[in-house]
């Protein structure tokens, strides 16, 4: 990170270890990988945070029943689980944050002890039910027939002599922070779900719990724990140095980061996020997150994806017959993002074998033919296909624009919309029949290089997609020993054309995505 200005940082939600991550956790992280990396191309400073939420009744209830501490437990599914899959899934985050480290449960009494002094926080009782897979205090509108509308589970009811936040304070100056701000709370459906919330009134909120002590200790009562989403929220600003001096490092590393430009969260905590959150930081007079995206529910079956509920696919499930990059490319391509989406074996086999295997994998594995039967192995001179050099301006700009506004789906179709237009100047230019005639050898060579230097500028942009298949694209292009490593490329340079040099060796490696049929042999 560099020294001095903001650094474009996001969050994913710190996810529950009372089980190992599906599909709908890799879901959101890979969403924030794709943005993280795309921003990182672009020449900016980022900062990308995930990690665990490991207090609350949840997590103390799921390790009692499989017998093992709550610390030992969270610590063997973050080091055998969590971990692992995310690294699995080429997910490049910066930090990763467990809400038990000392780094977060220190700033987090600090903080809370901060709201205590300056009058935000009191002592009440709290009646009603509570959502323990939630871990959420809820309201009779959020029930049906006393179940938890998104566990389907029976509430509990509680009766706790507990620390409040004086949250209903926030209600007016969040509604016109919203009013001022639309683009704070993304997608506009989950905008009007915040402020109809807001609307309708705002009760306190109950920050501490007294029946058990898996948690943050409150700092002036030793009696009761923080209640496990305020400690939660709290690790967006804890991870980058909330309530450090600002003189030491992890205050300048503060000053730096903060505010979050993205908050990446499931529509199902989007309160959590878009009121509680926000109010805790206009209490402690900080700066408010710049956007809370809050992406629709992978479902199976037409049920949200859930480990209480037992539907979770497990992300290696997929992987193990499609790889990494299709797994990455499927979410991010096939769903668009704030709406929900299903998930079916049958669209990802398609989408494989027609977008990736067909129209980007031949492509690379023809041209590298071409180039070795032709050339033997040796890329040609730069030539330059207006049509083509268009085309490739107009999708950079296309798919930024996209990216940049968490259109994932737009932008990965305005660079595939350009793998077909260079698949079809290829059908269209017909090589192998130009081949034929030697006095046409300087036509053959632009057509080649032409394809080559397309395929560059596909690598690049689909690299925060798919980032294992396009640096084998850019190694076999022989584009990392002229142009540098693919990860060091700008996407405002990537349609200057004729960036290849002639005379590099490309070489035809291994087919980047392999027809489904020989995967299954």
């Amino acid at each position: 990170m560099s020294d001095t200005g903001k650094s474009f940082y996001l969050t994913t939600p710190i996810y529950y270890v009372n089980d190992a991550p599906h599909i709908g956790h890799a879901y959101t992280t890979v969403a924030g990988d794709l943005l993280t990396r795309w921003h990182r191309q672009r020449g900016e400073s980022v900062w990308f945070l995930t990690g665990t939420d490991e207090h609350g009744q949840k997590v103390m209830r799921t390790a009692e029943a499989n017998s093992t501490p709550p610390q030992q437990w969270c610590d063997r599914l973050v080091e055998e689980e969590w971990k692992p899959v995310w690294r699995h899934l080429e997910i490049a985050n910066d930090d990763f944050i467990r809400t038990t480290e000392a780094r977060h449960t220190q700033r987090v009494q600090k903080f809370l002890q901060g709201l205590m002094e300056q009058g935000y926080i009191y002592e009440g009782k709290y009646e009603g039910p509570y959502c323990v897979g939630c871990e959420e205090f809820k309201l009779p509108g959020d029930l049906i027939e006393g179940n938890c509308k998104i566990h389907s589970k029976p509430v509990e009811m509680l009766s706790e002599t507990n620390w409040f936040f004086k949250l209903s304070e926030f209600a007016a100056p969040l509604l016109e922070h919203y009013r001022k701000n639309p683009d704070s709370c993304q997608p506009e459906s989950a905008r009007n779900e915040v402020i109809a919330f807001l609307e309708g009134g705002v009760s306190d909120l109950s920050v501490s719990r007294s029946t058990f002590d898996w948690g943050v200790r409150v700092p002036w009562d030793e009696r009761q724990v923080v209640y496990v989403w305020f400690d939660a929220l709290l690790n967006y600003a804890t991870a980058v140095g909330l309530t450090d001096d600002p003189s030491s490092q992890g205050g300048k590393f503060f000053e730096r980061t903060w505010p979050a430009d993205v908050h990446l969260v499931g529509k199902d905590i989007l309160r959590f996020h878009a009121v509680i959150w926000p109010a805790m930081l206009m209490a402690a007079k900080l700066a408010l997150p710049k956007k809370v995206f809050a992406h629709g529910w992978l479902l199976v079956g037409g049920e949200k994806m859930s480990k209480s509920k037992l539907t979770g696919i497990a992300p290696s499930d997929i992987t193990d017959h499609f790889g990494v990059d299709a797994f990455r490319y499927y979410f991010m391509r096939a769903i668009p993002f704030g709406s929900d989406g299903s998930f079916s074996w049958e669209d990802m086999a398609a989408r494989y074998t027609s977008e990736l295997a067909n129209d980007f994998g031949n492509l690379a594995s023809r041209l590298a033919a071409m180039v070795e039967k032709y050339c033997g192995g040796i890329l040609p001179n730069p030539a330059q296909d207006d049509e083509l050099a268009s085309a490739l301006s107009k999708t950079v700009s296309s798919a930024d624009e996209a990216i940049v506004a968490l259109d994932f789906q737009g932008g990965i179709n305005a660079i595939m919309d350009f793998c077909k237009v260079v698949n079809g100047y290829v059908t269209i230019q017909q090589p192998w029949v130009v081949a034929k005639d030697v006095s046409k050898k300087s036509e053959l060579d632009a057509i080649l290089y032409n394809t080559a230097e397309s395929l560059r500028a596909l690598a690049v942009l689909l690299h925060p997609v798919m980032p294992l298949a396009t640096s084998k694209l850019w190694s076999y292009l022989g584009a990392e020993s002229c142009l540098g490593p693919i990860t060091s490329q700008k996407i405002a340079d990537v349609a200057t054309w004729g960036q290849l040099k002639g005379g590099s060796k490309v070489i035809k490696g291994e087919i980047l995505f392999p027809r489904l049929a020989d995967l299954e042999s």
